[in-house]
């Protein structure tokens, strides 16, 4: 690492993106983050602990997670009024994006502490770049609700969006999802993007029907991003096309 680097600020919160697939996704900024924090709040230590062995670093971690995030936060808090230097990371991606993250950045604005992005790898910018899809306006929605009333009721909210949408989907709803997106939103093209960086990444394209009947003959696998293009748009996607 360069001499001329500034160093880490004491008392500063951390958010360090992290490799959504491929390891090499991680930039040079995150590994001189990771190396000179005083400790590690990490979403899984298990999973962590791997990231950061990987690359030859070792740090004293803390975990928190969604559901202990509240506790976590005042923890934190403690550790940053010592003017400890703590990076705040998730399993992948940027920490609060569909991840816990949120309210630990909330709660360190509001008792004053330096909160700094490391910003890298995210699953929402690569698969919306290489979709084919308008890209000058997009809703992100992250996850949908479980439940399939309250799943309905915000496709029916988010139909007339103009720009393009952005979901989160497992491969164990996806195709529920293709079904709902059947009959609320037509055959608008769709671009689903499953495994990103990683080996077997894969862009598929076509209307949600069309999608569907795919996945009758071959159940989806791995984590997907979906792509909704806007209800009226001149950048229409060829259909039913794959990208290896």
């Amino acid at each position: 690492m360069s001499e001329d680097l500034p160093p880490l600020t004491p008392g500063t919160l951390y958010l360090v993106a992290t490799p959504i697939g491929n390891l090499e996704d991680i930039t040079l900024r995150a590994l001189r983050t990771l190396k000179e924090c005083d400790r590690v709040a990490a979403e899984d230590t298990r999973r962590t602990g791997r990231l950061l062995t990987h690359f030859g670093l070792s740090k004293p971690m803390l975990s928190y997670f969604k559901f202990s995030e509240a506790k976590r936060s005042e923890e934190i808090l403690q550790l940053l009024s010592r003017g400890e230097k703590i990076a705040l990371v998730t399993d992948a991606g940027s920490p609060g994006i569909s991840d816990p993250g949120e309210r630990v950045v909330r709660a360190a604005i509001a008792a004053g502490y330096r909160v700094e992005a490391v910003p890298g790898p995210s699953a929402l910018v690569a698969a919306l770049t290489a979709s084919g899809l308008p890209t000058e306006e997009f809703h992100f929605v992250g996850f949908l609700p479980h439940k399939s009333g309250q799943r309905r009721k915000k496709l029916e909210c988010l139909k007339d969006i103009e720009g393009t949408l952005v979901l989160y989907e497992s491969p164990y709803r996806v195709e529920k999802l293709l079904g709902e997106l059947t009959d609320i939103l037509g055959a608008r093209p769709v671009v689903l993007a499953r495994e990103l960086t990683k080996r077997f990444e894969e862009f598929i394209r076509g209307t949600p029907a069309e999608l569907l009947e795919r996945f009758r003959a071959r159940a989806p696998k791995g984590e997907f991003v979906v792509l909704v293009a806007p209800s009226t748009t001149e950048k229409q996607v060829p259909c039913s096309e794959d990208l290896g």
